[in-house]
């Protein structure tokens, strides 16, 4: 099975995950590509990833190469995130991917003032950065989607310039579907990242 090569050059992407599915092991994966493509990748959560897992997917990454992931706290007031996220991308050379772990609360509506600063982050960074925004997706309690998870806001993130892109569990083990768009691709989680 070959590694996954994701098209995300460029996109704002609102990544809706099952809970509990690769939804951080995905956007390491795509943080070790941009940095096996000479990238430089900034990283915010309220958690760091761990560190086996992050081990797992940039062991293919010289270390000077993983010193070009720069990982900080959300701690405090997201605005204030938000503005370094934006000054460091900005500041630093060949930033090209910039990601929000859990950027938002697990359950519920996604607050407006929260959409309106990843908003703010995807006009201020400009096109050339890859913006992705992991989230926990919901169940479809309407029926009306074909989908077994929804994104929660997905018309204000629209909206806001992202796409939406959703994964889920296909079966037991490490199977998983990543529905981009109108595409669905069957992958599988294995320690180096997601394979077809």
């Amino acid at each position: 099975m070959d590694r996954c090569s994701f098209d995300v050059e460029g996109k704002n992407i609102h990544f809706a995950v099952e809970g509990s599915t690769g939804g951080t092991s995905f956007g390491l994966h795509l943080a070790a590509d941009a940095i096996a493509n000479n990238g430089r990748v900034l990283w915010a959560s309220s958690d760091l990833p761990d560190g086996t897992r992050f081990s797992q997917l940039f062991a293919h990454l010289s270390l000077v190469e993983s010193s070009q992931f720069h990982a900080m706290n959300f701690g405090g007031k997201f605005e204030r995130a938000i503005d370094a996220m934006v000054e460091a991308a900005v500041g630093l050379p060949s930033v090209k991917l910039v990601v929000l772990d859990d950027w938002c609360d697990n359950t519920g509506r996604i607050p407006s003032n929260l959409v309106s600063e990843v908003k703010r982050l995807a006009d201020e960074t400009g096109s050339e950065i890859t913006i992705l925004l992991l989230s926990k997706g919901s169940a479809d309690a309407s029926g009306s989607s074909d989908d077994p998870i929804v994104a929660r806001g997905d018309k204000a993130m629209t909206d806001a310039g992202y796409e939406t892109w959703k994964m889920w569990r296909k079966k037991e083990g490490g199977h998983r579907i990543i529905k981009t768009g109108d595409a669905a691709l069957e992958v599988e989680i294995k320690d180096s990242g997601f394979h077809f």
